[in-house]
């Protein structure tokens, strides 16, 4: 989709679909040419209501659409302006109606736009509907408002991408389909490490369950000038498909469990964006991918496998393996030298029972990263809430014959346990960990952007986070003795 900004008046636009708020300014200013057709149908949109035009615009049709001026009403609305167009060349109106900054709405509709576009039907027989060829924002200046337009416009395309790939099916995105996708990525150094070659042993002991072999997938992004430190990881959970192992999943669970991969799917697409804006910052991703599935080489309930930090780990529940293959690959993270590190994961399906689908939790060993996160997803549409951690729930995964178990084995506490898990494979320096299986995999079509399905969730938020750490350096921000809440306070600042 092509993304076009214009200062042009709406009536003057040449579109296949105009698009107006339905309490704004054009409406009023135009309904006279309509015979006050424009305004009946302000009052009936629900959301949009589609007009043909008889030469009163250059447009050919006009979609009055109605949402509450705020930025995510007015992202849903763009998706459903789009979707209703059905192709074409479709133009939104900027109104001084809605109570937001020029560029903030351009923003907000472009967002939508392309994630509205977005259509899972690429495994049909019969051709998938034709997307829209461009994305008109009237009413905008050009010199302000493009610079914006593109950025946007770029990583919602990304997260389009990690849509794809989580609504994928399982048979076609496999572990090594991941590694070859990664591969097609511009800009990116990318390799995939066998992981018993390689000493990850945790990885190879859930992948083990499985004919397709686990990979690890490492891709970097190292820009000519940017400095050493510091240098972001992102670590992503990529499980293609949990069968649960020899806790095997109930039928109504594990027909979402293609769903598993999305922290990793967002990972890649998330260094994919970072690539293409060419951000200032040294960045790794480090996808964790295989199946747990159920067969000769499946991990057995009171098992011990080692892991590639040395620890050992007593298996209370082969089901939860998305720690395990975490732990080596936070490891492995820490090895490439970052210094800051976010790790995404579908792990808990009591953070779905407790946040329900619009939030994800955030955990973390410093406030102060952990509300950088926060704050970041919040912005930018991913949501995120942050969770409490305490050096108490460490006597929830010690184990009796290993170094510590996956998990506690008590009624309670699912997602700190295993964020807890996870804090002993963190390494040094500000680590996060994002548990977002509510917000990764729609059941429902919560009358949003998205519709049902996979959203995207973590690209953006991803992409924020490296986008303000790269700000941040070139504040010198970074190079304070107390970095971190240097930058926490910066962020706040640039909020406010």
């Amino acid at each position: 989709m092509n993304v076009e900004i214009t200062a042009a008046d709406p009536a003057e636009v040449e579109a296949d679909v105009l698009v107006l708020p339905a309490g704004g300014v054009h409406v009023r200013d135009l309904d006279a040419r309509f015979d006050g057709r424009l305004a009946r149908a302000a009052a009936d949109a629900d959301p949009v209501a589609m007009l043909p035009v008889a030469g009163e615009l250059r447009a050919r049709r006009v979609a009055v659409v109605r949402f509450e001026a705020d930025p995510e009403p007015l992202r849903t609305a763009a998706a459903q302006a789009v979707r209703a167009a059905r192709g074409g060349r479709v133009a939104w109106a900027l109104d001084d109606w809605v109570p937001m900054a020029l560029y903030r709405q351009a923003q907000a509709v472009v967002d939508g736009a392309v994630l509205g576009s977005y259509d899972a039907g690429r495994w049909k027989s019969a051709p998938a509907r034709a997307g829209v060829d461009a994305f008109v924002v009237c009413g905008a200046d050009e010199k302000e408002h493009v610079e914006i337009a593109t950025r946007t416009e770029l990583v919602a395309r990304w997260t389009n991408v990690a849509r794809e790939l989580v609504d994928g099916p399982p048979n076609v995105v496999t572990p090594t389909a991941l590694a070859e996708r990664a591969s097609t990525f511009p800009g990116l150094q990318v390799e995939v490490l066998d992981p018993v070659a390689n000493g990850l042993t945790a990885l190879a002991a859930v992948g083990g369950s499985s004919a397709a072999p686990p990979q690890l997938i490492v891709l970097r992004h190292e820009p000519a000038g940017a400095t050493t430190t510091p240098r972001l990881a992102l670590v992503g959970k990529a499980v293609t498909f949990d069968a649960g192992g020899y806790f095997l999943k109930p039928q109504s669970d594990i027909v979402r469990q293609k769903g598993d991969m999305a922290g990793g799917a967002a990972v890649l697409a998330a260094m994919a964006a970072i690539a293409e804006l060419e951000l200032p910052l040294a960045v790794v991703g480090v996808v964790a991918a295989c199946e747990n599935m159920i067969g000769p080489g499946a991990i057995r309930p009171s098992d011990v496998i080692t892991t590639a930090a040395g620890l050992t780990v007593e298996v209370t529940n082969p089901d939860a393996e998305g720690r395990l293959i975490l732990a080596d690959a936070l490891w492995y993270a820490r090895r490439l030298a970052a210094t800051h590190v976010i790790d995404l994961a579908t792990l808990t399906g009591a953070m779905r029972a407790g946040m329900g689908d619009l939030f994800g939790g955030v955990f973390g060993n410093d406030d102060n990263w952990r509300d950088v996160v926060v704050d970041a997803g919040t912005a930018v549409g991913d949501y995120a809430w942050p969770w409490p951690m305490h050096a108490r729930y460490q006597r929830l995964i010690e184990s009796r014959v290993a170094d510590l178990k996956n998990t506690s084995g008590r009624p309670y506490g699912y997602p700190i346990v295993a964020a807890t898990f996870l804090e002993r494979f963190a390494g040094e320096g500000p680590w996060a960990h994002v548990d977002m299986l509510g917000p990764a995999l729609l059941d429902d079509d919560r009358g949003d952007a998205y519709g049902e399905g996979a959203t995207g969730y973590g690209v953006r938020l991803l992409v924020e986070v490296a986008s303000r750490l790269a700000q941040a350096v070139r504040r010198g921000a970074s190079r304070e003795e107390n970095s971190l809440e240097a930058f926490a306070r910066q962020q706040s600042e640039d909020d406010d």
